[in-house]
């Protein structure tokens, strides 16, 4: 794009057309409001900006740090490069831009050239040519109607409004009466007609029970401490609940009272009907729906209501329900128990067949070896041995003083040294009945060692045995305090009114979700609306 240079006259005029427009519009004769109040700037010369122009500073780098210090905004400097483009300069950056700009003499912040921006250019050959300069039309101050309205006038205006207004609120009230008819009042009849007229009466039974143990102090302090809250059987409650509310219960009441059959009958609507051939899956819905389980943790009481079409019905799908739950009850500790009895019955019995083992060898050594008991004998044969060696010790006294007389009796001295020999014999053969071995009986040091070992043994498995005794019967008291048995409190009784539907409760709830509906979605509507 060709260069076009604005000579300094260009500036002058339209600082004079300015001035010239400042003056008109304070000249007229019309009250603003403001008095005599002159708002006008203070009068500036033409020579003003050519002393300026010839003061600036004539280095760029210094023009431009003082463009820097005017404190320019972004879009300010966006809009001067955009105006130096439309110029046909070149600038380096925005404030390169205002420099230039300012050089040639153009305002870059000037509304006339603020406007020419998005005035589409020119087709012909001389619109490339032609210098921007500012209109030097003289403009006709802007003077108030003179026209009077008259008060007839005025409120004729005013109650056109009025009706228009009111005609646009009995619309929109039109359409809101329409649109809540709609999609909230004629759901809620279809729903009311359902529940007055076409809902089959159903009867529901109710009843509550608590699973309790044994034993109700429990095993140690902290089944003591939980014995009277529903923390001491929470588990098993909770296993009940789940057990009443799975498939296996329906099935079970299929079976044995006719679950699908019942809700099967023409006379039951077609919401709460099901087919005679109809899925498990669609049965367990509607057995959900029919048999309601509640468990309060802080009493540990199970809350049941099991509805039917008639009431009869009711109180035997209820009464087969707790009966199931009985069972269950009573089959989750049963393996338990078993474990526990059968382990302690297994090794009392053990112990036992070893006591008697060892008692048995007891018998057979004292039979084989022909010694009741080895210490007696012992005993006894050491007393034989001692008293032997006190009468050789007096023989050999004897002796003694037989060979100290200078001429002694050779007869007793004969009898008294075979004496002392048959002594010393006997001693050695009552020594040699303790260690050394027989062929038939062995030696009596073997013999008491195999009893005294055998004896041991004997100890030890009496000692087992009483072990395996006192865990057996620990284990039986474990089991007797782990057996569980469910306690009715509230038995099943048939009603004798219908319990569902409650039409009244269900027709306002229905009105209030149907309506809360319709809020959520006109809202919706209407935030969409305004963002688009």
């Amino acid at each position: 794009m060709p260069k076009v240079a604005v000579a300094p006259e260009s500036t002058n005029a339209a600082v004079a057309d300015v001035l010239q427009k400042e003056e008109m519009m304070f000249a007229t004769t019309t009250d603003d409001g403001f008095g005599g109040q002159d708002f006008r700037p203070q009068a500036k010369t033409q020579a003003e900006p050519e002393t300026q122009t010839q003061a600036k500073p004539q280095n760029p780098a210094e023009v431009i740090d003082a463009i820097r210090r005017e404190g320019l905004t972004g879009r300010q400097l966006r809009m001067a490069r955009r105006v130096a483009q439309k110029q046909g300069l070149a600038p380096v950056s925005d404030y390169d831009a205002v420099r230039l700009l300012r050089e040639k003499g153009v305002d870059p912040f000037k509304r006339s050239n603020m406007l020419e921006l998005v005035v589409p250019k020119g087709d012909g050959a001389g619109s490339e040519t032609k210098a921007q300069l500012p209109s030097t039309v003289t403009a006709k101050p802007s003077l108030p109607s003179t026209e009077v309205i008259s008060e007839d006038r005025r409120a004729t205006e005013i109650m056109a409004i009025q009706r228009d207004i009111a005609k646009r609120r009995r619309r929109r009230a039109t359409l809101l009466a329409i649109r809540m008819m709609v999609f909230v009042l004629l759901p809620t009849f279809v729903a009311g007609y359902y529940y007055y007229v076409v809902a089959t009466p159903m009867y529901a039974t109710k009843s509550e029970f608590v699973i309790q143990t044994s034993d109700g102090a429990g095993g140690g302090q902290l089944g003591g401490l939980f014995s009277g809250t529903g923390l001491a059987n929470s588990q098993d409650s909770i296993q009940a609940q789940g057990f009443l509310q799975s498939r296996e219960a329906m099935l079970r009441l299929d079976a044995d009272e006719g679950f699908k059959a019942h809700f099967s009958q023409p006379n039951i609507d077609a919401l709460q009907r099901i087919e005679l051939d109809s899925s498990n899956e669609a049965a367990y819905s509607l057995f959900q729906k029919h048999v309601r389980i509640g468990y309060d943790p802080a009493e540990g009481v199970i809350k049941m209501e099991v509805s039917a079409a008639d009431a009869e019905t009711s109180a035997r799908f209820s009464e087969k329900l707790i009966d199931y739950a009985e069972e269950r009850v009573d089959a989750q500790t049963t393996e338990l128990r078993k474990d526990q009895m059968s382990g302690a019955e297994e090794s009392r019995i053990d112990a036992e067949a070893k006591m008697r083992a060892a008692q048995d060898r007891i018998v057979e050594l004292q039979e084989k070896r022909g010694v009741l008991d080895p210490g007696s004998e012992v005993a006894a044969i050491f007393g034989q041995i001692t008293q032997l060696e006190t009468e050789l010790l007096t023989e050999r006294i004897s002796l003694q003083q037989f060979l100290a007389n200078p001429r002694p009796n050779n007869a007793k001295v004969g009898a008294s040294e075979n004496k002392i020999a048959e002594l010393q014999k006997l001693i050695a053969e009552y020594r040699g009945q303790l260690t050394e071995s027989n062929a038939n009986t062995g030696s009596l040091a073997r013999i008491s060692g195999e009893l005294m070992v055998a004896q041991g043994d004997l100890a030890m498995r009496q000692e087992f045995l009483a072990a395996a005794e006192a865990q057996f019967e620990a284990a039986r008291l474990e089991a007797n305090r782990q057996v569980r048995y469910l306690s009715v409190s509230v038995s099943p009784v048939a009603p004798d009114e219908p319990t569902y539907p409650r039409s009244f409760e269900n027709t306002i709830l229905a009105f209030l979700i149907f309506a809360g509906i319709y809020l959520m979605v006109s809202l919706t509507a209407s935030i969409l609306r305004e963002q688009v």
